[in-house]
């Protein structure tokens, strides 16, 4: 009877558990590039997020100032509403019929406050609205930006797997760039 064939098996084995290194290179590579792409999207989202809260911010700054004008021109006419009565109480002192004009311009100046009031109360509405949406904006932002800072790490676990051909680093990449992409798509759902 021949001899029987010495098969090498603890190389079989090894060769059937894991891929060549090249194959494990390949994947790392198109995780990494996956990641890399996706990653950028994110940013893209982080940026725009918070390019529209700062636009916000700064109309609700512009508002507050259009409100504090109206406060003033408020205030100015209630300045001249006072000097007319002064005036016809100076009338009233001396025992003279006060001036229609006087009259009409106190009752007009406490109208046109009202009106100015009304300007000014729309103004700061306008104000805490645009601001509450920058503050929701930031908060997307800074979920955004997270999920950018667990993509770029795990696409630099990825750099590490790839020089140091190792599979457990590369599976950490993976699922920290999954975490990100999670996080990114429950930010973007929200």
């Amino acid at each position: 009877m021949p001899e029987e064939l010495e098969v090498d098996t603890d190389r079989v084995r090894e060769t059937i558990a894991e891929p060549p290194a090249g194959a494990l290179l390949r994947n790392i590579a198109l995780t990494t590039a996956r990641l890399a792409a996706f990653g950028a999207i994110a940013a893209l989202r982080a940026g725009g997020t918070v390019n529209e809260a700062l636009v916000l911010k700064t109309e609700a700054s512009r508002l507050q100032a259009e409100a504090s004008d109206q406060w003033a021109f408020y205030q100015a006419k209630g300045i001249k509403a006072n000097v007319q009565e002064t005036s016809r109480a100076v009338w009233l002192a001396a025992g003279k019929t006060v001036p229609p004009g006087i009259e009409q311009s106190i009752q007009r100046y406490k109208t046109e406050q009202e009106e100015i009031d009304k300007a000014a109360r729309e103004k700061e509405r306008q104000r805490d609205d645009r601001s509450k949406e920058a503050d929701r904006l930031l908060e997307l932002h800074h979920h955004f930006a997270n999920s950018v800072a667990l993509i770029q790490v795990s696409i630099a676990l990825g750099a590490v797997a790839a020089l140091t051909r190792n599979r457990m680093i590369w599976i950490g990449s993976m699922a920290l760039g999954l975490t990100g992409a999670g996080l990114f798509a429950a930010t973007l759902i929200r």
